[in-house]
């Protein structure tokens, strides 16, 4: 079985390199794709434009889904996935710093699996990615057909 992928959509480098090296030292061995705006992550999951040649059967394990994006929003891209019978079942997380009740509500009306704000102190950081691991990675069990 090859191993499941997790699609990282962060506009912000300084936010995706402390995303993903927290998710390593945590002991994630997924390989992660980082993609920066919403039109790539929209791209990437349809195997359009520069991912025209992935295989579209490898669908991610885990999408962490920043709001504010460049391009389309996070929740556009949201409702972009929930309307495609080819990724409606994915497992979305909004992982954001976003303090707007407003795109929490959204974010779960629109589908989201869980709504999760990037703690700003570096331990609080490390704790969410651990508790994100052991539920979506270990413990979640997604659809058959994921």
């Amino acid at each position: 079985m090859t191993q499941k992928n997790i699609l990282l959509v962060e506009d912000n480098p300084d936010d995706a390199e402390l995303t993903i090296l927290a998710l390593k030292s945590k002991g994630v061995v997924n390989k992660i794709s980082h993609v920066v705006d919403g039109q790539e992550a929209l791209d990437y999951l349809f195997c359009e434009n520069k991912y025209s040649k992935r295989d579209i059967e490898e669908k991610p394990a885990l999408i962490l889904l920043d709001l504010n994006l460049p391009k389309i929003s996070g929740l556009d891209v949201l409702k972009t996935i929930r309307a495609d019978i080819r990724t409606r079942l994915l497992p979305v997380v909004i992982f954001t710093s976003s303090k707007e009740e407003k795109d929490m509500i959204d974010g779960y009306n629109f589908g989201a699996n869980s709504y999760i704000r990037k703690p700003v102190d570096a331990d609080k950081f490390n704790d969410a990615i651990s508790h994100l691991k052991l539920y979506w990675l270990l413990l979640n069990e997604p659809p058959p057909d994921l």
